[in-house]
């Protein structure tokens, strides 16, 4: 995504990008990079929501959301719940009553403790009024791995979605308001008649350090908001499990931190605790 966004906005804005991946402390460290650096609008992140409504409730962190400037709300990722195909469940309502029926023994896995995995199952769990099993694992591929094998029964995460086009899983719905372009038959979990509690802002967005001149934060702006609009981009972004979700600047700001406020109050109730 970061380099796609590099290349179509350097394209719009008449500059040349260049790409640096900053691994480490769940986006923790890129985003402190760019925090510190210099306000001329020579330093871009490629921003995960998660960093600052997630991770502010888990750990102490030396920047906030008031450390940026934004461009906007770029794309939502889209998850999918799907079950082994062996399971005597077709729809959501059926998990719930099964679930119901059998409490504590529905297993699902995800790519580590207060991923997005693990909060899915665990905040369906709380608002549906069942008992679920969380199993963590390295990430989401040895979940998936471990779906295929039967080790779980189900997992709420867009890479298992090669897998339900495949028949290997069965889909049951998807975590968004809008259905996966590549899944186009599976409902979303509101169509499946259930509101579970989920975050409203973009997935990812794109900063700079606060203080960046207004002129450059517009200029960067209008060329995202074009840049999403593209046929390749939409494409682009559906075979990563994403969707287009052009956000303002002012509308993204805000949302994270209404999502910031909702995690504070999400993660402990279902069981999340900071580090």
């Amino acid at each position: 995504l970061g380099r796609l966004m590099a290349e179509r906005i350097g394209k719009l804005i008449g500059a040349s990008f260049i790409v640096e991946n900053k691994p480490g402390g769940t986006t923790q460290i890129a985003t402190e990079l760019v925090s510190n650096a210099p306000a001329d609008g020579r330093t871009v992140l490629l921003a995960a929501a998660t960093t600052f409504t997630l991770l502010p409730n888990l750990r102490k962190l030396n920047f906030s959301i008031d450390s940026f400037e934004f461009a906007g709300g770029i794309a939502a990722y889209i998850a999918v719940m799907a079950v082994r195909n062996d399971l005597p469940i077709r729809t959501v309502k059926e998990f719930v009553a099964y679930a119901k029926a059998h409490p504590g023994k529905l297993s699902f896995g995800s790519a580590g403790e207060a991923s997005a995995g693990h909060i899915y199952g665990a905040t369906l769990a709380r608002d549906t009024g069942i008992q679920l099993l969380h199993v963590p694992f390295r990430g989401s591929a040895a979940a998936v791995t471990a779906l295929l094998g039967g080790e779980i029964d189900f997992i709420i995460d867009g890479a298992i979605t090669p897998m339900v086009k495949a028949g290997r899983v069965r889909p049951l719905a998807v975590m968004y308001t809008e259905r996966h372009p590549e899944l186009p038959d599976v409902p979303t979990m509101k169509e499946a008649g259930y509101a579970v509690t989920s975050a409203n802002s973009a997935g990812w967005g794109l900063a700079t350090p606060k203080g960046t001149p207004a002129p450059i934060m517009k200029r960067l702006s209008d060329a995202l908001h074009e840049v999403l609009q593209q046929g390749d981009v939409k494409e682009a972004l559906a075979r990563a499990n994403s969707v287009p979700d052009w956000q303002t600047p002012a509308e993204f700001r805000k949302l994270l931190a209404s999502d910031q406020k909702m995690y504070a109050e999400l993660l402990p109730a279902i069981g999340v605790r900071a580090n």
